[in-house]
């Protein structure tokens, strides 16, 4: 498989120059998708001009509203929210009509929206533009949750999305679009539902969401110092969810520590932990462990947001901690 370096923001740009070419039924509309502040939609306003490529007015209500109306209407709208944040002002539509209407039409009414967002913390951006909603779209049924950890899986991902005739969230880790990966060649498209293993290990396994994959694998390689082998999961989908994957390493290492950058509290990785109790209890060697966010806003001040997020050290410690019991 031939394979080109690219930036996480570059291989989303790729992917939606490619499906828009593919697909004149795609329309992106969102806030400042013609500047393009994040640098994902660049160019896009050019190449298809403005009756596909439209900026709108910071009213979220109104923008989820208009992307179920679209879709209804025979159309693939890509909503771009900036920030996941401002999906909470846009929730309603998300959550009573998106991810219910297929149902509540008896199958009739199929919904190819793709809302997609920067997400997550680490970049001092503060509480109101750091949060980890995916909890809450896990919660709702109806709807797919995608969160890709590097640029080729971006791509791929993002495909698979829009061409989905279900809605789906497509999160961008924030602060990593600059990160160069690995993007294959050609129409590149990653399945929903089916997890990656970044690295094998035999002594316990680390599944880790979004950006948490890289510090994961920093972990990993301290721990591997130590004579400690560390097998990394990463989710890729949070709905579907690959339970068969995360199980299936479990029964190799019988250790679990989940890291995800939601706060604690019905985080996704609750949900992951659950899994492991009610499907792999007999697997287990010792509790599962999760890595995450406490239950508190994320602070501004950089000393304060470093002392809550998420560490290859906390992972390390977890880790260790769990094989010393």
């Amino acid at each position: 498989m031939v394979m080109a370096k690219r930036r996480l923001i570059q291989a989303i740009n790729e992917a939606m120059f490619e499906e828009m070419e593919r697909d004149p039924r795609i329309i992106l509309f969102g806030e400042d998708v013609e500047i393009s502040m994040f640098g994902d939609t660049k160019g896009l306003r050019d190449r298809f001009g403005p009756d596909r490529v439209r900026d709108t007015p910071i009213c979220e209500a109104l923008l989820t509203g208009m992307a179920v109306g679209m879709a209804a209407a025979g159309w693939r709208p890509v909503l771009h929210m900036m920030f996941s944040n401002f999906m909470y002002t846009g929730f309603d539509a998300i959550a009573n009509q998106m991810s219910k209407l297929h149902l509540m039409t008896g199958g009739q009414m199929r919904l190819p929206i793709t809302v997609m967002a920067g997400f997550g913390g680490g970049r001092s951006t503060a509480a109101q533009h750091s949060d980890c909603p995916y909890p809450l779209f896990m919660n709702l049924g109806g709807i797919n949750v995608a969160v890709p950890s590097n640029a080729g899986d971006a791509k791929g991902l993002f495909k698979t999305a829009v061409r989905s005739n279900d809605p789906a969230i497509f999160l961008e880790p924030g602060g990593r679009g600059g990160e160069l990966g690995d993007v294959p060649e050609g129409d590149h498209i990653v399945p929903f539902g089916k997890a990656a293993i970044r690295r094998e290990g035999h002594d316990v396994t680390i599944v880790a969401i979004g950006a948490m994959v890289k510090l994961a694998d920093q972990a990993a390689k301290s721990l591997a110092a130590q004579g400690i082998e560390a097998e990394i999961i990463d989710p890729r989908t949070l709905v579907p969810l690959d339970e068969e994957s995360v199980l299936a390493s479990l029964a190799k290492t019988g250790r679990l520590v989940v890291v995800d950058e939601a706060r604690d509290r019905c985080s996704a990785a609750s949900h992951i932990a659950a899994v492991a109790a009610d499907e792999g209890f007999a697997l287990l060697k010792a509790p599962v462990k999760r890595v995450t966010v406490p239950n508190v806003c994320m602070p501004y001040a950089p000393v304060l947001e470093h002392s809550v997020y998420p560490s290859a050290d906390r992972i390390t410690s977890a880790v260790t901690a769990l094989l010393s019991n």
